[in-house]
Parts: C-alpha cells; structure tokens; sequence
C-alpha cells in the first residue's frame, strides 16, 4: 500500500535539505528518482514553510521507505536532526503525470 510520508524540519532551511541531497546522491544532485538509487518513491517535493522546511513524498509502500530511511536517517543524525520523525498516512489516491 502505497504512503504518504512528511518530513517537516523546524528551524531548518534549504541547507540542511540540499546537505541531505548532496549526501544521499554522492553530490549528484536529485533531478530524477534514479538519483536516489532506492526504488519505490513515486513523487517527491519540498519547500520552505514558516519557522523551517518541509518535505513531502508518496512511496510504494512503508518496506521501501524503511530501505530508504537507512541511508538518510544517519545523514540527518550526522547533521543534528536525529530527532525528526516523519508524519507517515496511507494514501487513499496517488495520480502521477
């Protein structure tokens, strides 16, 4: 079943999210979803908010994003934000372009 997963970093900024992709993607950079080399994500965005920023994806299902979590959970933890713990719901719709 496919989820809706939301990462929201308060007191962050665009730093701390690019830092994260540099990381993730050896510094590749995150144009296309083969950038992350986990399968499994079906959409993903991310923007400021007020007071921090916020990052919003749909995955397959919660077994991909737990594959996924293991390489960027300890990035985050390595950058200060081991506490962030994600708004996870299951998605009653997902439409792609």
């Amino acid at each position: 079943m496919a989820i809706i997963v939301t990462f929201d970093l308060p007191g962050a900024g665009q730093e701390l999210y690019d830092a994260v992709i540099a990381r993730v993607t050896d510094g590749q950079g995150f144009t296309q979803f083969a950038d992350l080399g986990n399968p499994g994500l079906v959409s993903h965005a991310a923007g400021p908010v007020d007071g921090g920023f916020r990052v919003t994806e749909v995955w397959e299902s919660a077994e991909a994003l737990e594959t996924h979590a293991k390489t960027f959970g300890p990035i985050l933890a390595d950058l200060g934000h081991a506490d962030v713990q994600p708004t996870i719901i299951p998605a009653h719709n997902v439409v792609v372009r």
